[in-house]
């Protein structure tokens, strides 16, 4: 998915909770596929930013001083400018965009090989 052009809301927003629970039947469980979405595409912007960040790392030992570059910044404004992961993964679960399985269920409709 590409985070930087999803349609997720920036700010908080009020969802009803009896339609994020009608395709799993269990509002736990769409919590739980919500959040496991939100920690990958976290995982994926914090790899994403830190491989641009790299670019302008200065390999200094000096402490005594600091260079602000103004494309770092600009850079790091952006990303804090960008929704965060937990309402990107609520949008793509509303609208049906995240695969999920539950392997318990899976098991027990399985049938026996013959």
């Amino acid at each position: 998915m590409d985070y930087k052009k999803s349609k997720a809301p920036v700010n908080t927003v009020t969802r009803n909770i009896m339609e994020l629970c009608d395709e799993t039947g269990n509002i736990y469980e769409s919590v739980a596929i919500i959040s496991k979405r939100a920690n990958q595409i976290s995982s994926e912007i914090k790899q994403d930013l830190s491989k641009k960040l790299a670019e302008f790392a200065s390999y200094n030992d000096s402490l005594e001083e600091v260079f602000e570059n103004r494309e770092q910044i600009e850079i790091s404004r952006y990303y804090e400018k960008l929704p965060k992961p937990t309402l990107l993964a609520t949008e793509e679960f509303v609208e049906g965009n995240i695969y999920y399985r539950d392997p318990s269920k899976d098991a027990s409709t399985a049938t026996p090989a013959e």
